[in-house]
């Protein structure tokens, strides 16, 4: 790892709702940058920013300045989780945005999973976005019995499932997920699904969606689904060996040295 890349700054900083520590390896990151644009990178449902970190440190690397934030109620404990919806999530990563594009002259933002599908509403509420990079991204509605299903669950006063992390290829790696998945965080998600998706067609900026064929949390279709409503150029890249949480899976390099590419060509350095 270079020194600019090293050289980042480590947000000890805690959300209202939190009552539990940050987990190590979970803090939120900055990276300060050198080329005058900005990146966003914004990590999963339940996961951390230890699970995109390594794309982020690549984008710091080609001098990018880098913003990884931690998503409220997450990296911490699962209890912190349960009190969020979509909006706290939104709302923060709206504000880390404003902050990065306001000292960038372009500005990229780069998300996984949740991450993604706040990386496209972001690209729907500003449409001066230079380019979206999106690996494996929430961005197909969820089907109705589903919905009900969950809906069901919470009034019957279930709060989790199982936990959904870690659907990783790559043997003995971890991304530090929770063990559960809180319900109630995860219905104000699939609520908001069918507002972003009536909006997909006011994306024009270009989109670098990378999508794993054995996705075991987001369906494959949602790729095909992304490109056929919005209005931008997507340049579809397939993982035939990474599980969902691709960006710390076989193919994390590929994901890492296309964002860069990406991040440069749209940013014009």
């Amino acid at each position: 790892m270079s020194d600019h890349a090293s050289n980042s700054t480590i947000s000890t900083d805690r959300f209202p709702m939190e009552t539990h520590d940050i987990r190590e390896g979970c803090h939120a990151e900055s990276w300060a940058g050198t080329n005058g644009c900005g990146a966003l990178v914004i990590h999963g449902f339940t996961g951390s920013p230890f699970s995109v970190r390594p794309v982020a440190v690549a984008l710091a690397q080609a001098g990018f300045a880098v913003e990884m934030p931690r998503l409220p109620g997450h990296g911490t404990n699962v209890e912190d989780m349960k009190k969020t919806t979509w909006l706290d999530w939104a709302q923060h990563v709206d504000t880390v945005f404003k902050d990065l594009a306001a000292r960038s002259v372009r500005t990229v933002v780069v998300g996984l999973s949740l991450g993604g599908t706040l990386s496209t509403w972001l690209g729907i509420q500003h449409p001066d976005i230079a380019g979206l990079v999106l690996v494996n991204p929430a961005v197909e509605p969820a089907a109705a019995d589903f919905v009900e299903l969950i809906r069901a669950a919470v009034a019957s006063g279930t709060d989790v499932f199982p936990g959904i992390g870690a659907d990783i290829a790559k043997p003995d790696t971890d991304e530090l997920a929770y063990p559960e998945t809180p319900l109630v965080p995860l219905l104000t998600m699939m609520e908001h699904g069918p507002v972003l998706d009536a909006a997909l067609p006011t994306i024009t900026m270009p989109t670098l969606y990378y999508v794993s064929t054995q996705d075991h949390v987001v369906p494959p279709s949602a790729a095909d689904h992304y490109a056929a409503n919005v209005n931008g150029p997507v340049e579809r890249v397939v993982l035939e060996r990474s599980f969902h949480v691709a960006t710390l899976d076989f193919d994390a390099q590929i994901i890492q040295d296309g964002a860069v590419e990406f991040a440069q060509k749209v940013c014009n350095l």
